[in-house]
């Protein structure tokens, strides 16, 4: 086992003391039902287990350094360790799948620190809350005759309603072309803090400049099974693609504690910067844990219960993917 690894079973019971106190869900729970779901792959990550490598930069914009002191809107460009990414623990999913694809950014901010975004191609998370995404995933494990139970599925998403929302998304739009093709979400609240603490509730989206394309249907029955990391570095050899990262200006009402609710569309909305990719296909990103809790001063989490519960599973990911488990 290598020294980070040990490092972080050493702090692991730290990671799992942070679970939300009013949770009966850990986040090796859901570790474990990945793993029931996809199969074991050792050394792999236990979610978005399918993904590539990009490095770029961030230019954050002048608006920005109006609503937060975070030196991530310092003026000046900073290093991204960009992975995209599908859904779910499975290393070959279906790359034409009508499934979320994700996103993780690690920004190495000026003293040294980094700040993490983690967000799906979604604006909705699949549940309100740990224990309805968790229960969700368990209608999914296959019967005694090795099927998945749908009529089982259907009976939890009517007496879940929250966990609608992705799902309707999902079938109303075709999955991306392209990993820079598509718009991504980060599904949480946070809040943009100012040199004078004055806080301001927002989602944050990133938005690709070139515009989203999706998939055709003829395109979805024809494409191989993996094609999406080949595509991205393709267009990388032949010149940047970039995202404008925005910020989603929630008022009173809106919740910050459901990520599957969706803010509406009327919200105000400012550009944080732009997010450029310079090139892709390396393994660094390996090596990085994108828990979205991990943020810089200036930014701060919400009290959303699926977000505190991240930082859990994801430290329990990122240790057996270390110790090659």
């Amino acid at each position: 086992m290598g020294h980070l690894a040990r490092l972080f079973f050493l702090l692991l019971p730290t990671f799992l003391l942070s679970s939300p106190a009013n949770s009966a869900v850990q986040g090796n729970d859901f570790i474990e039902v990945f793993e029931q779901l996809s199969g074991k792959h050792p050394g792999v990550r236990k979610g978005h287990a399918k993904g590539v490598c990009a490095l770029g930069s961030f230019s954050p914009s002048k608006e920005a350094a109006l609503y937060s002191h975070a030196n991530l809107f310092s003026g000046q460009d900073i290093k991204a360790s960009i992975r995209f990414s599908m859904a779910g623990g499975n290393p070959y999913a279906d790359e034409t799948a009508r499934s979320p694809r994700g996103i993780g950014v690690q920004f190495s901010l000026p003293n040294g620190a980094v700040h993490n975004i983690a967000g799906l191609t979604t604006p909705v998370f699949p549940g309100k809350d740990p224990e309805t995404f968790l229960g969700l995933l368990k209608t999914l494990l296959p019967n005694e005759q090795g099927k998945v139970d749908f009529a089982k599925l259907a009976e939890y998403r009517q007496a879940h309603p929250s966990t609608l929302p992705q799902f309707n998304w999902l079938q109303s739009h075709n999955p991306p072309s392209s990993y820079s093709r598509a718009q991504y979400f980060g599904i949480h609240a946070f809040y943009l803090v100012d040199e004078k603490g004055q806080k301001t509730k927002f989602k944050w989206r990133l938005v690709p400049d070139e515009g989203e394309l999706p998939l055709t249907e003829e395109q979805m029955a024809q494409l191989p099974k993996s094609f999406l990391a080949k595509k991205l570095q393709q267009e990388l050899s032949d010149g940047q693609r970039s995202f404008d990262l925005q910020a989603i200006i929630g008022e009173a009402q809106d919740p910050v504690n459901d990520p599957s609710q969706a803010w509406p569309e009327s919200r105000k909305v400012i550009s944080l910067g732009k997010l450029t990719m310079h090139s892709a296909g390396d393994d660094h990103c390996e090596k990085i844990n994108y828990d979205p809790n991990v943020l810089a001063k200036g930014v701060l989490a919400s009290s959303d219960p699926v977000l505190k519960l991240r930082s859990v599973a994801y430290a329990i990911s990122f240790a057996k993917r270390l110790s090659g488990n």
